[in-house]
């Protein structure tokens, strides 16, 4: 199957450099277009959507291949080898961060950098450990999910967008849940949740930023604090924003965050 077709992929950009944006759960690449034009001038933008979510083959849903965020590492890779004209910048929201993170321990030789916003290397708190969720909080979501997903997603999306003062995002974010295909979005949240990629942040090299909003219900601070600690060499830049998605409801601040990072590496 072609890869464009799969994951609907887009290359916008003149630079010579290539950054691969990849969104979250619920969610397409139609969520990055703040970013775009801040960045279209100097890097080649590859966006996707993962399979199952927006304008991709929902055909190529495998629920076996997709039972572990591994099947989008895998996908992500071989994006990368047809569409990047060197290391790429991987940039990946939430969900996509941890996905992000197994390509770039699979082949580091293939990324320049990788930028996390609102990661979450495990959601479920564990010991001292705090992921912002106890195991019944999961078996909850998951189980309203279940009976439930469009009142589930009409309820959680503005709360997870948070930016009280632009109730359009969460409307938005609440109809572009609503657009997903229930039984894959159930599945992919189930793979979500109850992901713990903790052990995975120590074996990464390659240079990484992570962006962590200071009020966010999904990745509380504490998180984006462990995963800074546990990736070796890596910068944390707070952005004072309330919700799980700066690069929608903090634009600028998150460019701003980016360009500086990138521009410390070159």
């Amino acid at each position: 199957m072609q890869l464009k077709k799969r994951n609907n992929i887009n290359v916008l950009g003149d630079g010579d450099a290539t950054m691969i944006l990849v969104h979250g759960f619920g969610c397409d690449q139609s969520m990055w277009r703040h970013l775009v034009p801040a960045f279209r001038d100097k890097y080649r933008l590859v966006l996707f959507d993962l399979v199952g979510s927006g304008g991709s083959d929902l055909s190529a849903y495998d629920k076996n291949k997709y039972s572990t965020l591994r099947g989008y590492a895998d996908d992500l890779l071989e994006i990368v080898d047809h569409y990047s004209t060197g290391p790429a910048v991987f940039v990946g929201h939430s969900v996509s961060a941890m996905i992000g993170l197994l390509a770039s321990n699979a082949a580091a030789h293939k990324f320049a950098a990788q930028i996390m916003v609102g990661p979450s290397a495990c959601y479920i708190d564990d010991d001292n450990y705090r992921g912002g969720f106890s195991r019944a909080d999961i078996d909850d979501l998951l189980d309203t999910m279940e009976s439930n997903y469009l009142g589930w997603s009409s309820n959680m999306a503005p709360a997870i967008m948070g930016a009280p003062e632009t109730p359009e995002l969460g409307v938005e974010l609440t109809n572009s849940f609503c657009r997903t295909d229930p039984d894959i979005a159930k599945h992919f949240a189930r793979v979500t949740f109850l992901s713990d990629h903790r052990a995975d942040l120590a074996k990464s090299t390659t240079p990484t930023l992570i962006l962590q909003c200071t009020d966010d219900l999904i990745a509380p601070k504490e998180v984006g604090d462990f995963i800074h600690r546990a990736i070796p060499g890596s910068q944390l830049a707070m952005i004072e924003n309330t919700g799980h998605c700066p690069h929608l409801s903090a634009p600028a601040a998150s460019i701003d965050a980016m360009r500086a990072y990138l521009a410390g590496l070159r």
